[in-house]
Protein backbone atom coordinates (compact mmCIF):
# COMPACT_ATOMS: atom_id res chain seq x y z
CA UNK A 1 0.00 0.00 0.00
CA UNK A 2 2.46 2.35 -0.29
CA UNK A 3 1.88 3.76 -3.15
CA UNK A 4 -1.51 4.14 -2.26
CA UNK A 5 -1.16 7.51 -2.26
CA UNK A 6 0.75 9.47 -5.11
CA UNK A 7 1.78 13.17 -5.08
CA UNK A 8 1.31 14.91 -8.11
CA UNK A 9 2.37 18.54 -7.59
CA UNK A 10 5.05 18.97 -4.46
CA UNK A 11 4.95 22.54 -2.73
CA UNK A 12 7.83 24.90 -4.08
CA UNK A 13 10.17 26.80 -1.92
CA UNK A 14 10.24 30.45 -2.42
CA UNK A 15 11.85 33.79 -1.55
CA UNK A 16 9.39 36.74 -0.96
CA UNK A 17 9.28 40.15 1.25
CA UNK A 18 7.78 40.83 4.50
CA UNK A 19 3.83 40.67 4.24
CA UNK A 20 3.54 39.13 1.03
CA UNK A 21 0.43 36.80 0.57
CA UNK A 22 0.85 33.85 -1.72
CA UNK A 23 -0.03 30.08 -1.18
CA UNK A 24 1.34 26.88 -1.22
CA UNK A 25 0.01 23.84 -3.20
CA UNK A 26 0.05 20.30 -2.92
CA UNK A 27 -1.95 17.77 -5.09
CA UNK A 28 -2.28 14.12 -4.52
CA UNK A 29 -4.25 11.31 -6.13
CA UNK A 30 -5.60 7.95 -3.78
CA UNK A 31 -8.14 5.52 -3.94
CA UNK A 32 -10.26 6.55 -1.65
CA UNK A 33 -10.48 9.99 -0.45
CA UNK A 34 -7.93 11.90 0.68
CA UNK A 35 -7.16 14.01 3.93
CA UNK A 36 -4.82 16.99 4.13
CA UNK A 37 -2.66 18.61 7.12
CA UNK A 38 0.23 21.36 6.88
CA UNK A 39 3.13 21.46 9.43
CA UNK A 40 5.98 23.97 9.74
CA UNK A 41 8.57 24.43 11.55
CA UNK A 42 10.47 27.22 12.74
CA UNK A 43 13.85 26.62 14.92
CA UNK A 44 13.90 23.12 15.35
CA UNK A 45 10.03 23.30 16.65
CA UNK A 46 7.60 21.25 14.33
CA UNK A 47 4.09 22.32 14.63
CA UNK A 48 0.57 21.01 13.42
CA UNK A 49 -0.93 24.29 11.33
CA UNK A 50 -4.26 24.42 12.68
CA UNK A 51 -7.60 24.54 10.25
CA UNK A 52 -4.80 24.16 7.65
CA UNK A 53 -6.69 21.34 6.21
CA UNK A 54 -6.73 21.74 2.17
CA UNK A 55 -4.95 21.70 -0.91
CA UNK A 56 -3.47 25.60 -0.75
CA UNK A 57 -2.32 26.97 2.19
CA UNK A 58 -2.44 30.76 2.30
CA UNK A 59 0.52 32.48 3.86
CA UNK A 60 0.99 36.41 4.41
CA UNK A 61 4.80 36.16 4.68
CA UNK A 62 5.96 37.22 8.05
CA UNK A 63 9.23 34.89 9.08
CA UNK A 64 11.77 32.47 7.52
CA UNK A 65 9.63 28.84 8.06
CA UNK A 66 9.92 25.13 6.56
CA UNK A 67 6.74 23.65 5.43
CA UNK A 68 5.51 20.14 4.64
CA UNK A 69 1.90 18.71 3.94
CA UNK A 70 0.75 15.29 5.33
CA UNK A 71 -1.28 13.00 2.75
CA UNK A 72 -3.49 10.61 4.50
CA UNK A 73 -6.64 8.08 3.00
CA UNK A 74 -9.62 6.11 4.67
CA UNK A 75 -7.24 3.59 4.65
CA UNK A 76 -4.93 5.08 6.85
CA UNK A 77 -2.05 5.37 4.59
CA UNK A 78 -0.07 8.48 4.82
CA UNK A 79 2.54 10.12 3.07
CA UNK A 80 4.24 13.63 3.52
CA UNK A 81 5.38 16.03 0.78
CA UNK A 82 8.65 17.75 0.53
CA UNK A 83 9.94 19.98 2.92
CA UNK A 84 9.67 23.49 1.01
CA UNK A 85 11.49 26.73 2.69
CA UNK A 86 9.46 29.91 2.77
CA UNK A 87 12.22 32.67 3.09
CA UNK A 88 10.92 35.94 4.32
CA UNK A 89 13.31 39.20 3.86
CA UNK A 90 12.78 42.00 6.05
CA UNK A 91 14.17 44.83 3.50
CA UNK A 92 12.58 44.86 0.81
CA UNK A 93 14.45 45.88 -2.45
CA UNK A 94 13.62 50.24 -3.33
CA UNK A 95 11.34 50.48 -6.37
CA UNK A 96 10.21 47.25 -6.30
CA UNK A 97 6.09 47.39 -6.13
CA UNK A 98 4.89 44.28 -4.54
CA UNK A 99 1.71 44.05 -6.34
CA UNK A 100 3.51 44.35 -9.87
CA UNK A 101 6.19 41.66 -9.08
CA UNK A 102 5.63 38.26 -10.27
CA UNK A 103 8.19 36.15 -9.02
CA UNK A 104 10.93 37.15 -11.22
CA UNK A 105 14.29 37.02 -9.40
CA UNK A 106 15.22 40.52 -7.23
CA UNK A 107 19.00 40.57 -5.90
CA UNK A 108 18.44 42.09 -2.41
CA UNK A 109 21.72 41.35 -1.37
CA UNK A 110 25.06 42.59 -3.06
CA UNK A 111 28.22 40.77 -2.89
CA UNK A 112 31.12 43.63 -1.04
CA UNK A 113 34.76 43.95 -2.35
CA UNK A 114 37.28 42.65 0.35
CA UNK A 115 41.14 42.03 0.41
CA UNK A 116 41.57 38.00 1.67
CA UNK A 117 44.66 36.97 3.55
CA UNK A 118 45.61 33.63 0.86
CA UNK A 119 45.60 30.76 3.53
CA UNK A 120 42.25 32.55 5.34
CA UNK A 121 38.91 31.93 4.34
CA UNK A 122 36.83 33.71 0.98
CA UNK A 123 33.22 34.06 1.26
CA UNK A 124 30.71 36.30 -0.89
CA UNK A 125 27.29 36.56 0.20
CA UNK A 126 24.20 37.51 -2.24
CA UNK A 127 20.19 36.79 -2.06
CA UNK A 128 17.43 37.25 -3.84
CA UNK A 129 13.45 37.58 -3.90
CA UNK A 130 11.80 34.50 -6.36
CA UNK A 131 8.78 32.87 -6.74
CA UNK A 132 9.44 29.83 -6.93
CA UNK A 133 12.47 29.78 -4.69
CA UNK A 134 15.59 31.27 -7.37
CA UNK A 135 19.01 29.10 -7.75
CA UNK A 136 22.25 30.61 -7.53
CA UNK A 137 25.62 30.65 -9.56
CA UNK A 138 28.42 32.29 -9.31
CA UNK A 139 31.36 32.69 -11.57
CA UNK A 140 34.75 34.38 -11.07
CA UNK A 141 36.36 35.95 -14.09
CA UNK A 142 33.34 35.36 -16.50
CA UNK A 143 34.02 31.87 -15.95
CA UNK A 144 31.43 29.54 -14.53
CA UNK A 145 32.45 27.87 -10.83
CA UNK A 146 31.02 24.47 -11.04
CA UNK A 147 30.35 24.11 -7.16
CA UNK A 148 29.52 27.14 -6.03
CA UNK A 149 25.99 27.17 -6.55
CA UNK A 150 24.35 28.38 -3.27
CA UNK A 151 24.00 32.38 -2.07
CA UNK A 152 27.29 31.94 0.52
CA UNK A 153 30.76 31.39 -1.53
CA UNK A 154 33.16 29.66 0.28
CA UNK A 155 36.47 28.89 -0.01
CA UNK A 156 38.20 27.38 2.79
CA UNK A 157 42.03 28.84 1.48
CA UNK A 158 42.10 31.12 -0.72
CA UNK A 159 44.62 31.07 -3.21
CA UNK A 160 46.59 33.50 -5.50
CA UNK A 161 44.71 31.91 -7.98
CA UNK A 162 40.87 32.67 -6.35
CA UNK A 163 42.10 36.44 -6.91
CA UNK A 164 39.45 37.93 -9.57
CA UNK A 165 36.24 39.68 -10.18
CA UNK A 166 32.98 37.42 -8.70
CA UNK A 167 29.34 37.94 -9.57
CA UNK A 168 26.45 35.49 -9.31
CA UNK A 169 23.83 35.12 -10.82
CA UNK A 170 20.23 34.53 -9.45
CA UNK A 171 17.36 32.79 -12.00
CA UNK A 172 13.91 30.85 -11.65
CA UNK A 173 11.21 29.93 -14.30
CA UNK A 174 10.68 34.36 -14.46
CA UNK A 175 14.04 34.66 -15.62
CA UNK A 176 17.40 35.57 -13.90
CA UNK A 177 19.03 38.65 -12.55
CA UNK A 178 22.60 38.77 -11.90
CA UNK A 179 24.51 40.49 -8.94
CA UNK A 180 27.15 43.47 -8.90
CA UNK A 181 30.42 42.26 -9.80
CA UNK A 182 33.10 43.05 -7.19
CA UNK A 183 36.72 42.34 -7.12
CA UNK A 184 38.49 40.34 -4.72
CA UNK A 185 42.03 41.16 -4.33
CA UNK A 186 44.75 38.69 -2.53
CA UNK A 187 47.66 39.99 -0.27
CA UNK A 188 50.63 37.58 0.29
CA UNK A 189 51.46 37.30 3.58
CA UNK A 190 55.18 38.80 4.58
CA UNK A 191 54.97 37.93 8.48
CA UNK A 192 54.27 33.80 7.45
CA UNK A 193 58.02 33.59 6.61
CA UNK A 194 59.62 36.24 8.24
CA UNK A 195 58.56 35.47 12.36
CA UNK A 196 60.69 33.02 12.58
CA UNK A 197 64.11 35.13 12.32
CA UNK A 198 64.88 35.93 15.62
CA UNK A 199 67.67 38.42 14.72
CA UNK A 200 67.94 41.93 13.20
CA UNK A 201 70.20 42.11 10.26
CA UNK A 202 70.89 45.25 8.02
CA UNK A 203 72.88 44.72 4.68
CA UNK A 204 74.71 47.86 3.88
CA UNK A 205 76.44 48.81 0.66
CA UNK A 206 78.31 51.81 0.16
CA UNK A 207 79.99 52.02 -3.50
CA UNK A 208 81.91 54.76 -5.02
CA UNK A 209 82.72 53.18 -8.50
CA UNK A 210 79.69 53.45 -10.43
CA UNK A 211 80.27 52.94 -14.35
CA UNK A 212 78.51 56.28 -15.56
CA UNK A 213 78.64 58.82 -12.73
CA UNK A 214 81.43 60.37 -11.11
CA UNK A 215 82.56 59.79 -7.99
CA UNK A 216 80.43 60.30 -4.95
CA UNK A 217 81.34 62.28 -1.80
CA UNK A 218 81.28 59.85 0.85
CA UNK A 219 79.53 56.71 0.55
CA UNK A 220 82.13 55.03 2.78
CA UNK A 221 81.73 57.31 5.71
CA UNK A 222 78.16 57.25 4.97
CA UNK A 223 78.26 53.38 5.43
CA UNK A 224 80.11 53.56 8.82
CA UNK A 225 78.07 56.50 10.42
CA UNK A 226 74.86 53.94 9.72
CA UNK A 227 76.66 50.95 10.78
CA UNK A 228 77.57 52.19 13.91
CA UNK A 229 73.63 53.88 14.22
CA UNK A 230 71.96 50.46 13.56
CA UNK A 231 74.24 48.52 15.66
CA UNK A 232 73.17 50.79 18.46
CA UNK A 233 70.14 50.03 17.56
CA UNK A 234 70.26 46.06 17.84
CA UNK A 235 71.04 45.40 14.72
CA UNK A 236 73.80 42.75 13.04
CA UNK A 237 75.18 44.48 10.58
CA UNK A 238 76.98 43.34 7.54
CA UNK A 239 79.01 46.16 5.38
CA UNK A 240 80.25 45.71 1.83
CA UNK A 241 81.93 48.08 0.18
CA UNK A 242 82.45 48.90 -3.71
Amino acid sequence: FSTAIVITEQPVSVSVPVGYSFALRCRAEGRTSLQYQWFCQHQSICRQIPGATKQDLPITAQQTQLYTCRINDLNKNAVFSDWVKVEVHQCVARGLPPQLWRGEPVIVLNPTEQRVEVGKPLQLQCAAMGVPAPSYQWYRNGNLLEHQKKKKLWITHAKISDSGTYLCCASNSHGEHWTNAVDIHHLQLCHLVFPLATGKIALLVGNNRYQHHPNLMAPITDVFELSRLLEQLGFQVVSLLD
